[in-house]
């Protein structure tokens, strides 16, 4: 099952158990509305190349819209009308005022020279300027994008409408980026697995992680758990898996991985099959990579008690079916994973105030966040007799359907 179709059934099982009329669901399935734009530059050797950019605009009822911009070879309209979805319960999960988004163009940035990066967002912006700003949609860094490219597009929207930095979120600091915006996924991860593992009456120290991915958020996470007493015992990255029972040195892996580009190699570790990364033996499994990585074929074979989704749709429907009778918890992306646009959401009112705040605060205020926000999915939990996924959904999807209503939106 792709994204968008787990997504909408995830939807349409909320949906039913707030018992929305058809209508309702509807208007809130629909996104509101979909770009495509012609994006054509100068390469450096002279000739002219075309790229398709595009942006989702699922919803609005809330707030802008919010949602990242990525550079990828082969960009799925489907996947990006599910990840907008997304975003739209997500923001209403985490209680702060958007609705969802999602875009970007259809390049290998591999491929393409900084300058030419620079005129490609450029050439966006141009096109795409009036349909995104402060009040109406604020995009941020995704796959194959950077503070960088928020600096570009901070820029290039500011010839039009006057100096904006609150038009886009994970800028430069220098730019009026946030601090902690860099840790805030991995951190807001770690928030919510000390909330469900409370509730468990246990915490983060003496239990074992495996955590999958180790880019910006398993990175930042693995950090967080090991400085909190946690025992990380494997990790894995496109380089390749390692493994050490006894707990990786996270600050050593931290300085090879820098030196190296990868786990691969590392000392301190044993090298496993990255296949199997998702069934060792520990407390805490934490996928923080790609999407669609639990699936039947090797949800029986997993041995953690607890799964913190830090990556976006990790867990196919049916591999939730068959670990749900395992009795295996699973923390939902749409809560485990908002720490980013929680942040992302922190940096906007700052930008808008125009008063910068402290690390200790931002960090702060995520983490009451994170566990206010565990204790709303635990309430929709016990009104719908239900999992933490479909209390997470259950929570979003009423949040925007009473802002609909009160909008006058419903059809």
């Amino acid at each position: 099952m792709n994204a968008l179709a787990a997504t909408n059934r995830n939807f349409k099982l909320a949906a039913r158990l707030l018992g929305l009329d058809s209508k309702l669901e509807l208007s809130l399935l629909i996104p509101f509305r979909e770009i495509k734009v012609e994006c054509t530059i100068p390469k450096d050797d002279g000739t002219l190349a075309s790229f398709v950019g595009f942006r989702v605009q699922h919803d609005n009822a809330r707030g802008p819209m919010k949602g990242g911009i990525r550079y990828h070879r082969e960009v799925d309209p489907d996947e990006v009308n599910a990840l907008a979805q997304l975003m739209t319960w997500k923001t209403a999960v985490a209680n702060i005022p958007y609705g969802g988004a999602k875009g970007g163009i259809g390049c290998s940035p591999s491929d393409l020279s900084i300058s030419e990066l620079e005129r490609l967002t450029r050439v966006f912006t141009q096109k795409i300027h009036d349909l995104i700003g402060i009040h109406t949609d604020v995009p941020a860094p995704d796959m194959g994008t950077n503070p960088q490219t928020m600096a570009w597009i901070l820029d290039e929207y500011s010839k039009f409408h006057g100096y904006s930095p609150a038009v886009v979120t994970g800028k430069p600091v220098d730019l009026g980026g946030s601090l902690g915006r860099d840790a805030a996924t991995g951190r807001g991860a770690l928030f919510a697995t000390e909330a469900l593992l409370n509730e468990h009456g246990k915490s983060v120290a003496g239990q074992r992680f495996v955590i999958q991915g180790f880019g910006n958020v398993g990175s930042w996470a693995a950090k967080l758990i090991h400085e909190q007493g946690g025992k990380v015992v494997a990790v894995s990255d496109i380089t390749g898996a390692i493994k050490n029972e006894k707990g990786i040195d996270i600050e050593s892996l931290f300085k090879h991985v820098k030196e190296t580009r990868g786990v691969k190699g590392f000392h301190d570790a044993q090298p496993i099959d990255a296949n199997s990364i998702l069934v060792e033996d520990c407390d805490v499994l934490m996928p923080a990579a790609l999407g669609g990585v639990i699936n039947k074929d090797n949800a029986n074979e997993i041995k953690a008690k607890y799964i913190i989704e830090a990556a976006n749709h990790p867990t196919d429907p049916e591999a939730d079916e068959i670990l749900s009778k395992k009795g295996v918890t699973i923390l939902p992306d749409i809560y485990a994973n908002s720490g980013g646009v929680t942040v992302s959401y922190f940096e906007w009112v700052q930008n808008i105030q125009g008063f910068m705040w402290d690390e200790k605060k931002v960090n702060d205020e995520l983490k009451t966040y994170m566990t206010r926000g565990f204790k709303d999915v635990k309430d929709m939990c016990k009104t719908h007799n239900c999992d933490l996924r479909m209390g997470a959904f259950t929570l979003g999807v009423n949040r925007v359907a009473r802002a609909t209503v009160l909008r006058g939106w419903e059809a």
